[in-house]
């Protein structure tokens, strides 16, 4: 915690050292002195101390200085810093004005000049009006702050990367929280420069993108080197376990994420049939230990960095970023996962973070407590989502097209759903509609045996249905299946085009696509198990084929 601030201001300097002196006798330990001889220079300096997230404790003036008049300064400055205490330093004369400010600036006290010995005169006073001060104290969070609408999605985008990337931050709704109030006017913005990102050193981004907010926190959107063993784009669990493997085994590895790491299990709040933790973890703990362990090995991380394109040059593959930059490497992993599906309903797209999200978004569950809230799917994903979101909201319904959750679910995740009381299965409906002005207000939910539809009070929908690979990115020709996921190995051998584009004398390794020494793992890749451990056992795995390929090449 920064000290807080002392602040004495007196035109005349031989006045002034001599409260410098003893200000700094007494307190220096606990508070920083700051001093002046200028009223419009100490406000001046309030303001900035103010941006920087500075506290003051006490505010010392002088009543009869050129500039302003100590009751005058106090005023303005009670406007800046309210919670400060205040003292006026008066000669006898001015006493009458120094009772009237009492009631005008909300005067703590004043002190008769002189003070001397200060330990009679002056001590005593200031002691009990700082030990005033700390009891009614809150100290001012002093990490990242987060300023914006609730309802707004370019919010929500910044909350979901701010959490993803592990990075601890206070959201403050402008339209709820006074303090959100008072930074703008103390920055001199407006409600037009939402959201607002500042900084633990004072510093204010504007309607930032992602990008602008990872540089300032430290993220690499550059790569360090020319030349890698082994890139690989996609930071989910098969990433991350590539990644920490690579990096072990001696290649040089890049890890490449265009918004954080984890990818969706990453938004899990609690993964419970992991091997080796008994109790479950959250996937932002697995994420946590990967990104480190990966790290420690020597592995560097590119977030945000988003990949356009990659290239075969023979032995080597060039990866093109959406910023021009570029990256060569003698191996690549596709490791870029899946997202969830839309719902292809335009009452519903419009409230796209501001009321519906897709997956987890744990970060927005607080924002409904209390409220009713609608899970859309029946898979793992939906069950442990619809288990958090229990915690704060009145009521989680979760709205299947199915009678029942046995197939799409785990039984450990229904026999939990089925203990918690304030979570309903819908079975056999649907969400055809959303209602509401500027957010989420209401939804129209379909019976799908009797096509009788009811409108329902909602405070959000978060929608898990099913997975759309995110493969559109990629324009070489690498062989997909029917819906976009990339077929390797054996499964290559069966497909027309193999003959076309597979010009190798081997076949594919197991985990290989059409284009040689290019990997794919986890749930891109056709055919592979959408569970935890299945994708980072996959990207173990193809570490192992990409030491065969570097090999032989």
């Amino acid at each position: 915690m920064k000290q807080p601030i002392i602040l004495a201001i007196d035109d005349d300097e031989q006045v002034l050292e001599a409260l410098r002196r003893d200000l700094r006798a007494r307190y220096r330990k606990e508070y920083r002195i700051l001093t002046t001889s200028s009223a419009r220079e100490a406000l001046a300096s309030l303001t900035e101390l103010k941006k920087k997230g500075e506290t003051v404790a006490l505010l010392l003036s002088d009543q009869k200085m050129p500039e302003m008049l100590g009751v005058e300064f106090l005023k303005e400055a009670r406007t800046i810093f309210p919670g400060a205490k205040k003292a006026l330093l008066t000669a006898y004369s001015d006493t009458e004005a120094a009772i009237r400010a009492i009631n005008e600036v909300q005067l703590d006290y004043y002190i008769n000049k002189p003070w001397d010995p200060p330990e009679e005169k002056l001590f005593p006073t200031l002691d009990g009006l700082l030990a005033d001060w700390r009891v009614n104290y809150v100290p001012d969070y002093e990490g990242l702050r987060l300023v914006g609408y609730q309802f707004s999605p370019r919010s929500h985008e910044l909350k979901d990367f701010l959490a993803g990337n592990l990075f601890p931050y206070q959201w403050l709704n402008i339209e709820a929280d006074e303090q959100a109030k008072q930074l703008l006017d103390t920055h001199g913005l407006t409600t037009a420069d939402l959201p607002l990102v500042l900084l633990e050193d004072g510093e204010v981004l504007a309607r930032p993108t992602l990008q602008e907010v990872g540089e300032k926190l430290g993220l690499t959107p550059k790569a360090a080197g020319e030349l890698y063993d082994l890139a690989i784009i996609g930071a989910g669990p098969a990433g991350l376990a590539a990644a920490v493997y690579g990096g072990s085994e001696g290649l040089r590895t890049i890890l490449v994420d265009k918004r954080a790491p984890g990818g969706q299990a990453g938004t899990s709040s609690r993964i419970e049939n992991y091997l080796g933790f008994p109790n479950g973890l959250s996937g932002s703990e697995l994420t946590q230990r990967a990104i480190t362990q990966a790290k420690r090995f020597g592995v560097e991380f590119l977030a945000p960095q988003e990949v356009n394109e990659i290239q075969s040059e023979g032995q080597y593959k060039r990866i093109k970023m959406v910023d021009g930059s570029e990256i060569v490497t003698r191996a690549i992993l596709l490791s870029t996962g899946v997202s969830y599906r839309k719902l292809e309903n335009d009452t519903l797209d419009k409230f796209t973070g501001a009321g519906v999200y897709y997956g987890a978004a744990t970060t927005e569950a607080y924002a409904f407590k209390g409220q009713p809230v609608y899970v859309v799917g029946g898979g793992n994903s939906a069950g442990q989502g619809a288990m958090y979101l229990s915690r704060t909201a009145s009521d989680v319904y979760i709205c299947i097209r199915r009678p029942s959750l046995s197939e799409t679910m785990s039984q450990y995740l229904i026999d939990q759903i089925e203990r918690t009381p304030n979570i309903h299965l819908l079975p056999c409906t649907e969400i055809v509609a959303g209602r509401g002005d500027d957010k989420l207000e209401t939804v129209t939910i379909r019976d799908l045996n009797t096509n009788e539809e009811r409108d329902e009070k909602a405070g959000a929908v978060f929608i898990f249905i099913g997975a759309k690979p995110l493969t559109d990115w990629i324009e070489m020709d690498i062989i997909r299946d029917d819906k976009g996921f990339i077929q390797t190995g054996r499964d290559l051998i069966n497909n027309p085009r193999y003959k076309e584009i597979w010009k190798q004398k081997r076949e594919p390794y197991s985990l290989e696509t059409c284009s040689a020494g290019i990997f794919a793992a986890g749930d891109v890749r056709s055919g592979a198990m959408n569970r935890v451990a299945s994708a980072v056992g996959e990207g173990a795995m193809a570490v192992s084929f990409v030491h065969k390929y570097l090999a032989e090449n």
